[in-house]
């Protein structure tokens, strides 16, 4: 490593201000400080100094997020084989075929974003952000496997120039790029994002295993008539809790595995890079909602209004967009009380726009968007109360000197 430094520091001068390359400047610096710790320094008076930056912030989630990745290739291959009955298909067949599936998703995603990325950074004379490494490999793990590479790259390029950096870049945006860029394509191509049969690869249309259907839990769970058992049409279609933890079934890449969204959550929140507070009050508020909603009369209400709070948790991207996604430290709410109100509202707007809206059985993408915009708002609030508390405490205090 001593000896790739000193090559890339006697090929600095190349790229610096006044340099035959300083239009590569931005994709210089990039490789450079991925590589190695900056060699800038702060000048001037006295600072505070944090080993916490932006790269190790930013690659501490990668690292949260590598567990699902595997997982959704092993998933994805696994119900590729047993969709269209591929014949002594193991654990390292299953890696293949999700390899192949997955691999490309997220490979033109980062090639893609990252395009617009560096043309940005070389247009504006900026470096570029860390901030990137997250949001090309969250998008990918929204996204069914079936859906083609092309709305990949137009969806990626969606959320990268108008989700953030037409805001300024990294850390001026006010949506979550990697879900701007999913609502971008959920509303402009909704036949490839959603409906039953895009959750898993079919090779032969012809020779898919039988009863095979490709509805996910939560579309089945929306489809329950009034006065209908949600949990036995459930049943039915081969979907119990516990088979919805074990996380084999259709679905976006990344939404339906459990036990690796569990040790991302414990990275984030055991490096502090992830809100517990957040995460906790999306939990809260699903909870409080759902069981709000099993109140109703199950004989005048649609079967969705039954479910559970435990089965609203496991089933969808909830979880995922948990973890993941409302945790953003740039688009969430930044102030305590704000984080609790802002994950206790996505909570309850998850199950209210599942149970109230026929035509989109999700609900996860929109509530953080909505609650995105609404975080701003949050933290207003939260903050004019400490001050009108602490003016009312001065108020207090000098009456009682006085």
């Amino acid at each position: 490593m001593k000896n790739l430094l000193q090559t890339l520091d006697r090929y600095r001068p190349l790229f610096e201000p006044g340099g035959k390359l300083n239009a590569l400047h931005a994709v210089w610096d990039a490789n450079d400080t991925f590589l190695f710790t900056p060699a800038t320094t702060t000048k001037g008076p006295t600072h505070l100094r944090d080993s916490v930056d932006l790269k190790r912030v930013m690659f501490t989630v990668v690292i949260a997020l590598i567990p699902c990745i595997l997982f959704a290739i092993y998933n994805t291959g696994y119900q590729f084989n047993v969709v269209n009955q591929v014949a002594g298909a193991g654990f390292f067949r299953h890696i293949f075929e999700g390899s192949k599936i997955v691999l490309p998703i997220i490979l033109v995603s980062y090639a893609v974003g990252g395009f617009w990325e560096v043309l940005f950074a070389s247009v504006r004379k900026h470096e570029i952000n860390e901030g990137f490494l997250v949001t090309g490999m969250l998008f990918p793990l929204t996204l069914p496997p079936t859906i083609p590479l092309w709305q990949v790259a137009v969806g990626i390029s969606f959320g990268v120039v108008i989700g953030k950096e037409v805001f300024g870049g990294t850390g001026f945006n006010i949506l979550n790029p990697a879900l701007t860029a999913r609502a971008f394509l959920f509303f402009a191509y909704p036949v490839q994002i959603s409906g039953d049969q895009v959750w898993t690869v079919v090779k032969d249309a012809g020779n898919t295993v039988e009863g095979w259907t490709g509805a996910t839990p939560l579309a089945v769970a929306a489809m329950v008539p009034k006065g209908g058992n949600v949990i036995e049409s459930l049943r039915e279609h081969g979907y119990t809790f516990w088979s919805m933890m074990v996380g084999l079934e259709g679905g976006s890449l990344a939404e339906t595995a459990l036990l690796p969204i569990l040790i991302g959550a414990v990275i984030l929140i055991g490096s502090g890079v992830g809100s517990w507070q957040i995460m906790a009050g999306c939990f809260i508020g699903l909870f409080a909602m759902a069981w709000g909603l099993n109140m109703l009369p199950a004989s005048d209400f649609k079967g969705f209004t039954q479910l559970p709070p435990h089965y609203h948790m496991m089933m969808g991207s909830f979880l995922f967009g948990s973890v993941f996604m409302a945790t953003d430290p740039v688009s969430a709410a930044a102030t305590k009380v704000g984080k609790w109100i802002y994950g206790i509202l996505i909570g309850a707007l998850v199950v209210l726009i599942r149970v109230a809206n026929p035509a989109y059985p999700e609900g996860v993408m929109l509530a953080i968007l909505f609650m995105n915009v609404m975080a701003p708002t949050v933290d207003h609030f939260v903050v004019q109360a400490h001050l009108r508390k602490r003016e009312s405490y001065l108020r207090k205090f000098s009456y009682a000197k006085g």
